[in-house]
Order: C-alpha cells, then sequence, then structure tokens
C-alpha cells in the first residue's frame, strides 16, 4: 500500500482480526446462536431466565471436554445433557457452531467434526437457542412454536429426565426417547443401564442392564405404575402417562419453578429423583428405586411373591410349591414356583382374588381399556392359556381387563397401593384354597367353561 507507514498497516490489520473474532464468537449472556457464529472453550450460551448454561465442560475428575447443559444458579455443578457423550475433546481447543445445513456440530483443534446433530429439516435462517426449561433447540429464526423445531436435545435426554421431557415413545414414527447411564461419575459415556418404557404387551417401566430386566416399575393402572409405591401426590411435581395412538410417554412438570427438581438414572442402575435445597446449597434424594432386593426382577422366579419384611422374603402363592425345594432352602428361589394341580381348562377352572400386589410382568399379555371385570375373567376363562387377570385401571371401581398367557413373574406383596390380581387355578384346588381364604383373606371366584361358553353366546 503506497503512502502507508509498516505501523498503520499494523494497527489496520490487527483491527480487522479483532473485528472478525468478535463476530463469530457469541456473547455469553446470550441464548441463541445464530450460523454465523461460534462458541469457543470458556465461553457459553446461557437461557433468557438464566437457568441454565451450555458450553464446554468437565465432569467429575476427568479432563475431557464435553458440550453439555448444566444448571446455572445452582452453586454445585450439576450437568444435565452431554452432546458428545463418546467423542470428548482432550484439549480445551474445540468450539462448537450452528452449520450452514442447520446442524450443531463440534470441532476439534483441527477443524475435525467430533459430534453433529442429525436435523433434516431445512430452513432459510436457523438458530440455536437454549430455553429456560434446559431444553436446547435448533429452529427456523422467525418460527418458535414447539412443534416445528427442528432438532432439540429433550429428544435425546442422556441419563437425565428434566421436567417436560417425554419418556417414551413416537408411536407414528417408532422413535424413541429414553436415559442411559453414565459409566461412572468421571465418564458420561454410555454405561450399562437404560429406563424406558417398554411397549411389549401392556407398557411399562422398567430398566434393563444390557438386553436383561434388572427393575420394573411396572404397568400404569391410571395412577401410578404398580411397582413404585412411592409415586404419590405431592407439592414438588406433577406426573402424567399418555397412550394413545400416536405417542406413550411417562412426563413430569414442576409445581413450583422456585423448586429445582431432577430425575436420573445413576451408574449403579437407580431411578432417582433430587431436589435442590437452597438453605443448605445441596442435593436432597427424595426418591430412589430399586427400594431393596424385592424390587429386583423376579427374584422368587415364576408364581412366587416377594416380601421383605418377611424370612425368608420369597414364598409360593397357595396352591403352588418351589419347583427345587433344595435351591428354595438354599435362598436361591429364582427357579420359582409350579403348581400342585395342573389347569384342566374344561372342568371348572376358577380364579383366586389377592390383593396388595405388584402386578407381575405383562410383556406378554394382552389388554382392552374398554372391557368390564367381568367380561374379563369371562374371556380368561374361555381361553385356555389364559393364567391369570386383572383391571387396566383401578380409578374409581375399576375398568379394563389386562390378561396373562404366560407363568407370573417379578410379584411383590404388602405394597402400598398394590393391586387386585385373580390367578386361574384348578377346580379341585379351589376347595383347599377357600379353606385357606377364611384365615388369608383371600377371594375366590368359581365358574367352569361352559357357563362361561354360555354367557357368550
Amino acid at each position: 500500500m503506497e503512502g502507508c507507514s509498516s505501523t498503520t498497516v499494523m494497527i489496520t490489520l490487527l483491527f480487522c482480526i479483532c473485528f472478525s473474532v468478535s463476530i463469530n464468537s457469541v456473547a455469553a449472556a446470550g441464548d441463541i446462536l445464530k450460523t454465523n457464529q461460534i462458541v469457543r472453550d470458556g465461553s457459553t450460551i446461557v437461557s433468557s431466565g438464566g437457568h441454565f448454561e451450555f458450553g464446554f465442560v468437565s465432569v467429575g475428575s476427568s479432563r475431557n471436554r464435553y458440550v453439555g447443559i448444566w444448571y446455572k444458579k445452582i452453586s454445585v455443578k450439576t450437568v444435565v445433557w452431554i452432546a458428545n457423550r463418546e467423542t470428548p475433546l482432550n484439549t480445551t481447543s474445540g468450539l462448537l457452531q450452528l452449520s450452514s445445513n442447520r446442524n450443531l456440530v463440534i470441532l476439534n483443534a483441527s477443524g475435525h467434526v467430533v459430534w453433529s446433530s442429525n436435523s433434516s429439516t431445512s430452513v432459510k435462517r436457523p438458530v440455536l437457542q437454549l430455553l429456560d426449561s434446559g431444553n436446547l433447540v435448533v429452529r427456523d429464526e422467525t418460527d418458535s412454536a414447539p412443534d416445528n423445531y427442528l432438532w432439540k436435545s429433550f429428544d435425546f435426554p442422556g441419563d437425565t429426565q428434566l421436567p417436560g421431557v417425554k419418556l417414551g415413545w413416537n408411536l407414528e414414527t417408532g422413535f424413541e426417547r429414553y436415559l442411559t447411564s453414565w459409566k461412572s461419575d468421571d465418564d458420561p459415556s454410555p454405561g450399562k443401564y437404560t429406563h424406558h418404557i417398554d411397549r411389549n404387551g401392556f407398557p411399562q417401566l422398567m430398566v434393563r442392564k444390557g438386553s436383561a430386566i434388572d427393575y420394573r416399575g411396572g404397568s400404569w393402572n391410571g395412577i401410578r405404575f404398580t411397582g413404585t409405591r412411592n409415586l404419590n401426590p405431592n407439592p414438588i411435581y406433577t406426573y402424567n402417562f399418555v397412550s394413545n395412538d400416536k405417542e406413550l410417554y411417562y412426563r413430569y412438570d414442576g409445581v413450583n419453578s422456585s423448586v429445582v427438581t431432577r430425575r436420573m438414572l445413576n451408574p449403579l442402575g437407580y431411578v432417582q429423583r433430587w431436589v435442590w435445597t437452597e438453605k443448605s446449597q445441596i442435593w436432597q434424594l427424595y426418591l430412589s428405586g430399586p427400594i431393596d432386593n424385592c424390587d429386583r426382577y423376579g427374584i422368587c422366579g415364576a408364581y412366587g411373591s416377594c416380601n421383605i419384611n418377611n424370612s425368608p422374603a420369597c414364598t409360593c402363592f397357595n396352591g403352588f410349591q418351589p419347583k427345587d425345594e433344595k435351591e428354595w432352602d438354599a435362598a436361591n428361589w429364582s427357579s420359582g414356583c409350579a403348581r400342585k394341580v395342573q389347569l384342566s381348562c374344561v372342568n371348572g377352572d376358577g380364579f383366586v382374588k389377592h390383593s396388595g400386589l405388584k402386578l407381575p410382568d405383562t410383556q406378554r399379555s394382552w389388554f382392552d381399556t374398554n372391557m368390564s371385570l367381568d367380561e374379563c375373567e369371562r374371556v380368561c376363562l374361555k381361553n385356555c392359556s389364559c393364567t391369570a387377570y386383572a383391571n387396566t385401571d383401578i380409578r374409581g371401581h375399576g375398568s379394563g381387563c389386562l390378561l396373562w398367557f404366560n407363568e407370573l413373574i417379578d410379584i411383590r406383596d404388602e405394597i402400598e397401593n398394590g393391586q387386585d390380581l385373580y390367578i386361574r387355578m384348578a377346580a379341585s384346588e379351589l376347595v383347599s384354597v377357600v379353606s385357606f381364604a377364611t384365615t388369608s383373606g383371600f377371594a375366590v371366584s368359581v365358574a367352569t367353561a361352559s357357563v362361561s361358553l354360555a354367557a357368550k353366546g
């Protein structure tokens, strides 16, 4: 440049560099990231009400860097969502940006993409926004309607279910939202446990360790999940279970915005609810499950019922006996119980009512929410493979029909707000059961197949 001193050139160049950085670096106080902006390690995005913060973070004693969301106003840094769980950065030179193809991307020091969101819908002016709910969303700059979000972190909840997150299924697309534990407090990569709504048979809440069921919260009975004794109305949060042709999910919402609560699956497979106590500045454990060994899946085997207050904890239902007496005496109850007398189907089978139970595993069940309990009994009796029945909904006088067609497993008794279960028995066994019922409080229903068929005709 003729006529310009080297000092002038240097000042001009420095100004251009600084101006460029200011354009491409998002302000820490903002809640929106546009396609011409980046967030470097050390900068953050903060939701409009200041409840949540988004940026680079380390967890536990690890020095790895992750892109995540945490509470802004809580003194104990608590990360509730991480994008790159399986692809951490080992330096503080990473950056994130909203790419021109509307995806959030994380870049390492070499500029290589280590993680990307998966939005497939195209808009002219995409923006990334951190909402005060803790939901990180990609949307059109001119359209803030939730139904039109291109992508949202609430669809991929990690190990934490925040208020408003739907745990369950979009039945139209087959998309599932579920929790996955961390490997450890220092390693947020996917651990051994998952927590989800299982939709095989009558839907139920469960925790799996790998592919095996570890803990079953049970099926929804109109008020709560049958195996969650401590899920009751409270002043901290409301909860809801939705099941229709389009969606199947469980969600909860805070009652008071000043009370911070979160639900999580920890690295050991426990589903926990935590509440932040402002006065003591700690997280208080409000609920946790499984509660005891009786909550461990199938501990008493088929037709066995668990009561943690008994010794031994497992017993066979009346009319059943241990399949393996030696194992049973050694406190290994997994082989379960067997009928003393097999069902005959056409010779006057009946039902014994057991109350106060966590209903058995419903993966191989059948249900009709419009049937009455009497209709349910008749349908079960007509099918020789039907082993038990119950109401699907216990509100009011009860409604709906739930049938089992296999051995009954994962039952516990004497639980708060337990349900009634009607177990099918052979006619010859009903006489002894009637005698036993006078001292045990059981109810007996006897009907023959011929009567059932006549009623159907």
